[in-house]
């Protein structure tokens, strides 16, 4: 039997539809696995991503055209594993959630240390959706839920900051996702006569900002490069988007692409020249890491956490907006094929020291271990 402390994961829903979050959760389930933890999910859907650890599935219904899990049923679950495993620590994911006020209930009946990670969902883009609704719950219930958590989990200093911003005073863990590292293999080579090619690969939903990239094409329009946009569409914001593209005639130079796979979406990274995310808001950024892990040089926004593009010298972090974001572009085309290819192996480097997933589980499991009782207080928890 493992030394280690037993954990219950809790999430609203494991779904590719979801994005960062849902994979994350996933990989940082396995990475703690991998690390003798004994850890175990509780949600409302595992759809079309692998766990890796035990899963106990609520079932589900959708309530304003959002996924919400049997509160009824994924009480019973939490409550029936927390006598089955004697698990020392709660870990819920996500905000507003009926599912997220059942394990702040269920682990505070129980006596249960909980952390929660908020996954962006406190940033002033996230607060301004639903501001109504969400101004309700936070009076309701979310900030009491919040207050009575014994750790809040960041992925970066920025989600951090939007955490103390939001009057919350309690202890921060201060611990980045991970990303899956691709073994290298060769990517596109430089002939001469083939299109160079910036991606765009993650949720089409507006806050990520492809109207401002679409803006930003338009002005630069490099010769000799296409823009590929990959990924599941939300909100129909896709019809959107290609309205617009389509706008620009049939020159511009931009493809469309539907959700990629997890085994697919490691050779379109290595068939592009330099990854592209305009988002509005972003806690962390998978895509920008896993763009990285493949040596592909980023171009991202200062509303992501990803300062280090510029302090590596592995890309660009731009601040918002259309003007900035072709300036960028510009130069990524300007610099050339060997510079590119220089700055994608920073890229890959910085990843492999920093956002390896063993790296991560050990972290999360020392924050574990000092909420069970059994351990000193990280030097990545900030106590106020």
């Amino acid at each position: 039997m493992s030394g280690e402390p037993a954990v219950l994961h809790t999430i609203a829903r494991i779904a590719l539809a979801d994005g960062g979050p849902a994979r994350t959760v996933a990989a940082l389930c396995r990475a703690l696995a991998a690390q003798g933890a004994r850890v175990e999910l509780i949600t409302g859907a595992v759809e079309g991503i692998e766990i890796g650890v035990p899963a106990h599935v609520s079932g589900g219904v959708r309530r304003w055209g959002r996924f919400q899990p049997r509160s009824e049923r994924f009480v019973e679950l939490l409550r029936d594993r927390l006598r089955a495993t004697g698990a020392a620590v709660v870990h819920d994911h996500g905000l507003w959630l009926a599912s997220n006020h059942a394990a702040a209930a269920v682990s505070t009946r129980a006596r249960v240390p909980r952390i929660v990670s908020p996954r962006g969902m406190l940033s002033e883009w996230s607060l301004a959706q639903r501001r109504w609704k969400k101004r309700i719950a936070w009076r309701a219930y979310q900030r009491r839920d919040l207050e009575s958590a014994a750790v809040l989990h960041a992925t970066s200093e920025l989600e951090a900051e939007e955490i103390r911003s939001a009057g919350l005073r309690g202890p921060i863990a201060i611990v980045p996702n991970g990303v899956d590292l691709p073994p290298l293999a060769e990517r596109r080579g430089m002939e001469r006569d083939r299109a160079r090619r910036f991606l765009f690969l993650s949720r089409i939903h507006p806050k990520k900002g492809l109207e401002s990239l679409i803006e930003a094409w338009a002005r630069v329009r490099p010769a000799g490069w296409e823009l590929v946009i990959a990924g599941p569409d939300e909100r129909g914001h896709r019809a959107t988007i290609e309205k617009r593209a389509k706008a620009l005639g049939p020159d511009a130079a931009i493809r469309f692409r539907g959700p990629v796979s997890d085994t697919d979406k490691w050779q379109l990274y290595r068939s592009a020249d330099v990854f592209v995310l305009p988002t509005a808001s972003e806690n962390f950024g998978v895509v920008v890491a896993e763009a990285l892990a493949s040596g592909v040089p980023v171009i991202t926004t200062r509303a992501a956490p990803w300062s280090a593009l510029a302090e590596r010298g592995c890309g660009w972090w731009t601040e918002l907006g259309a003007e900035a974001l072709a300036a960028a572009l510009r130069e990524a085309v300007q610099i050339g094929d060997e510079e590119r290819s220089a700055m994608g192996a920073r890229g890959r480097r910085l990843v492999e020291e920093r956002f390896g997933w063993p790296a991560i589980a050990w972290q999360m499991l020392a924050v574990y271990r000092w909420l069970a009782g059994g351990g000193d207080v990280p030097e990545w928890v900030r106590e106020s």
